[in-house]
Order: structure tokens, then sequence, then C-alpha cells
């Protein structure tokens, strides 16, 4: 998954994107507790999307605020 594509994505998408990769993860690391997985790189990938959908939801809520507060000030 890349940046711009996650940055294109609407706020509802973003979220729902989210949770199927931690749900992804979640299934991945366990598989690989029970029995050793052909990919492991799999872990390190799904590991990395979920900080990108983080990073990218956490902008997007530090901005609405940032605007929020602006207009209060006004």
């Amino acid at each position: 998954m890349k940046n711009r594509d996650i940055k294109e994505l609407p706020t509802s998408e973003l979220v729902a994107r989210y949770k199927d990769e931690r749900v992804r993860l979640t299934k991945v690391k366990f598989n690989n507790a029970v029995s050793k997985i052909e990919q492991p790189h799999k872990i390190k990938e799904a590991r990395k999307n979920v900080a990108k959908l983080l990073t990218e939801m956490n902008s997007r809520r530090i901005d609405n605020e940032l605007k929020a507060s602006e207009k209060s000030e006004s």
C-alpha cells in the first residue's frame, strides 16, 4: 500500500482499511506462532501498513483539531 494511495482515501474507507489490516496482522502473527509461515516478511509488511494507516488517521485528526481551534478563536 503506497502513501499516496492512503492519502487519497476518504476517512471512512481509511478506518475500514485500518481495521482490516489490523485483523490481518493478528492472523498472520498467530499463524506464525502456531507454525512458521512460508513468507515471514508478510508480518513486517502488515505492521508497516498498520503504521501508515495510523499515521494518516492521526494527521487528519490533528488537521481537524487545528481547523476547529482556529475557527473558535475567530
